[in-house]
């Protein structure tokens, strides 16, 4: 299947999209202010060793010292896969004031700091690169025993006797080419060979090696044969992806275009319009039915509706023609958004077994184009589909979105009738814990119009019973939940 990869960029943001038949399937997006750390690596300097939690705190140049767990040291680590008994205490590994090659786990989160490990790999296009390390693994998304002893034999073949370090034999080498894995091998070889020659020469702490960014990595890992064009609408980004090209990836470098027309690149293919329909909960079909998705804590689900559509034949084959919509562009929808997690999909209950088993099978073809490993256990007994999509990033509405702050999220307001009576309640409590000579009421509009009509009897009823005045301001910037009583 042909298709096509868009780069739009501002010095903020990255946007990218992956473009099949002309149809958006994903959207890639990273912001400058909040680009991860993680797969740095850094010259660090340990500033302090904690015997009684077989930790060390690390300094590499950022705001809080990162954290080091003796679990993640790799000699020792290594020791303890073997079954050594002579896996020592951090403070028999680690001193203060010790220079030491780690590379970033996780990005700091809250008041904790980055968590490292001192096990360097370096990710290429078709391969990982682990340099400590002997051992040629390969991708559990590889199943076929046959498949994965064949890449072990290949990848041994292409490496020169006694060369050091390892690998991991990623999904999509499956198919590629000896050339495109050797091409890889020397990419990675020459990444660790730059990394060091920077550990002989630098002061610590300091960075040693950065991930490449979002542009860099759709040429390393998400370019394939069946891309046609890689379209980028910024010069200087296009000057840069050109000579990386050029350096790592040869064989993508002829598929780079500078895109120069007026017309904003992801307003030409439809791209905005995506975006803005990726945010909503209700996604139409083009038969009429419809999808409505809600992504919470714990799950994603998706319903599936027939809406409008009433069919030409059976009740049975009108269910059966929507699910099948369905199914392919609820695929689309998770690779768009990038939900990941638990997802249970809400078919149309079909009685056909038949039918159920060609919706599922439709599900797996086209879940199957999916970069992200995707599980699909089939039909429950209450008739709902189970699968799981490994998180690989944030979702499209987490990166884009905020809660509301109206609604905190949930999606709904409690009506102005409700506030009335709680704005009665809180009044009552307030009168009867102050001596007040007036209270006065500050609300939103609807919420004083409501008072002054339907529930100025009410209102008035209190007033006597509190045997206070009671008077109303209407506050337009106030949201419809939010209310405040001044005692004067």
């Amino acid at each position: 299947m042909s298709e096509q990869f868009l780069i739009n960029f501002t010095p903020q943001e990255t946007r990218v999209a992956l473009l099949q038949q002309g149809i958006v399937q994903e959207l890639h997006i990273e912001r400058s202010v909040s680009r991860g750390l993680v797969g740095n690596v850094y010259l660090g300097k340990v500033v302090r060793v904690l015997p009684g939690m077989q930790s060390a705190f690390v300094e590499i140049g950022l705001e809080r010292t990162a954290f080091l767990h003796v679990a993640d040291i790799w000699g020792e680590k290594g020791w303890e896969q073997r079954g050594g008994v002579d896996a020592r205490p951090i403070e028999r590994i680690l001193h203060e004031g010790q220079a030491l090659m780690v590379q970033v786990l996780k990005d700091p989160l809250g008041t904790k700091g980055a968590r490292l490990t001192t096990q360097v790999s370096i990710a290429g296009r078709l391969l990982v690169h682990l340099p400590q390390d002997k051992h040629i693994g390969i991708s559990q998304r590889i199943e076929n025993e046959q498949e994965r002893d064949k890449l072990r034999t290949r990848i041994h073949a292409l490496l020169p006797d006694g060369e050091p370090g390892g690998y991991i034999v990623r999904t999509v080498a499956e198919d590629a080419p000896d050339e495109e894995l050797a091409v890889d091998i020397v990419y990675l070889k020459r990444c660790w060979l730059d990394i060091q020659q920077r550990a002989q020469t630098a002061q610590a702490p300091a960075l040693l090696h950065q991930d490449l960014n979002l542009a860099q990595r759709v040429l390393r890992d998400l370019v394939t044969r069946e891309t046609l064009t890689v379209l980028v609408d910024s010069r200087e980004t296009f000057a840069m992806l050109e000579s990386f090209a050029r350096e790592y990836v040869p064989q993508v470098s002829e598929r780079l275009q500078h895109y120069t027309g007026e017309r904003p690149l992801f307003e030409l293919h439809g791209v905005e319009e995506e975006i803005q329909r990726a945010l909503s909960r209700r996604v139409d079909l083009k038969s009429g039915g419809y999808l409505i998705i809600d992504q919470t804590e714990a799950m994603t689900t998706v319903d599936v509706n027939t809406g409008g559509f009433v069919g030409l034949k059976s009740f049975d084959d009108t269910i059966f023609k929507t699910n099948l919509e369905a199914a392919q562009t609820i695929a689309r929808q998770l690779r768009l958004r990038n939900l990941g997690g638990i997802i249970i999909v809400d078919f149309i209950d079909m009685e056909s077994a038949e039918h159920k088993s060609a919706v599922l099978e439709e599900l797996n073809r086209v879940l199957a184009r999916d970069h992200t490993r995707v599980s699909v256990n089939g039909f429950t007994q209450l008739g709902l589909v189970e699968m799981t999509r490994k998180r690989t990033r944030e979702s499209l509405a987490h990166i884009l979105c905020e809660p509301c702050p109206t609604c905190s999220g949930r999606g709904e307001v409690k009506t102005a009738r409700t506030v009335c009576y709680e704005i009665m309640r809180e009044l009552l409590r307030e009168a009867r814990q102050f001596n007040a000579r007036e209270m006065r009421v500050l609300a939103a509009p609807v919420v004083t119009d409501l008072f002054l009509d339907e529930e100025s009897q009410a209102l008035a009823m209190l007033s006597d019973f509190i045997a206070r005045p009671i008077s109303l301001h209407a506050e337009s910037g106030y949201m419809q939940e939010q209310f405040d009583i001044v005692l004067m």
